[in-house]
């Protein structure tokens, strides 16, 4: 499957809240209420909306988000949400150097963003402990003109920045507890393990 490239508004109606997917909100839900009766949901549909949530926050494709999935259950002592978080592209925009995921993403294949000084056009490359990010000559001057007027929540404790130079620093890996994600992990992982041909 593809990644979504449709309308995000009507995502976030029906997921809820996607910041690094939109920084819109929309106006009204596309959904009605229903009643107590048909609310209860089954186990699969929780496994699959949690699912989704994930991968429309992060923007993976479903083969890319199974991978992933696969990565973080072999005991390799980092689990999902840690891996997703130090996405290049994820970095980027908890950086603020982009106010969307897509837009750092973007920047990324454009080969804006050099990471300890090369130039890297891979999103889903993993950064780490150390690595500083910058970009070209030509994007920093961009970056700079428009980089107060982001609207993002405070800054990980696993990043900083020099704002004079757009520099980014990664200064190790990011706490589960700073993620703050309102997602079940472990939904995500069942929904997963109960597909046939799926292996960790």
């Amino acid at each position: 499957m593809s990644r979504y490239r449709g309308p995000r508004l009507k995502i976030i109606s029906r997921l809820g809240a996607l910041p690094g997917l939109s920084k819109k909100k929309p106006r009204y839900t596309s959904y009605k209420k229903r009643t107590s009766h048909s609310e209860k949901k089954s186990q699969y549909f929780m496994r699959l909306k949690e699912k989704q949530k994930l991968r429309f926050y992060y923007g993976l494709t479903e083969q890319q988000l199974c991978k992933y999935v696969q990565i973080a259950g072999k005991g390799n002592k980092i689990f999902l949400f840690q891996l997703l978080e130090m996405r290049l592209d994820n970095i980027i925009f908890r950086l603020g150097l982009a106010s969307t995921i897509p837009e750092a993403r973007q920047l990324v294949n454009h080969k804006h963003i050099l990471v300890n000084g090369h130039i890297i056009n891979i999103p889903s490359y993993i950064c780490k402990p150390i690595d500083i990010i910058t970009m070209n000559i030509k994007t920093n001057k961009l970056i700079k003109n428009s980089l107060f007027s982001f609207t993002f929540i405070s800054l990980p404790n696993h990043l900083s920045i020099d704002y004079l130079q757009s520099k980014g620093f990664v200064n190790k890996r990011i706490d589960i507890k700073d993620i703050g994600l309102k997602i079940n992990e472990l939904l995500v992982v069942e929904y997963y393990s109960n597909h046939k041909g799926f292996r960790t």
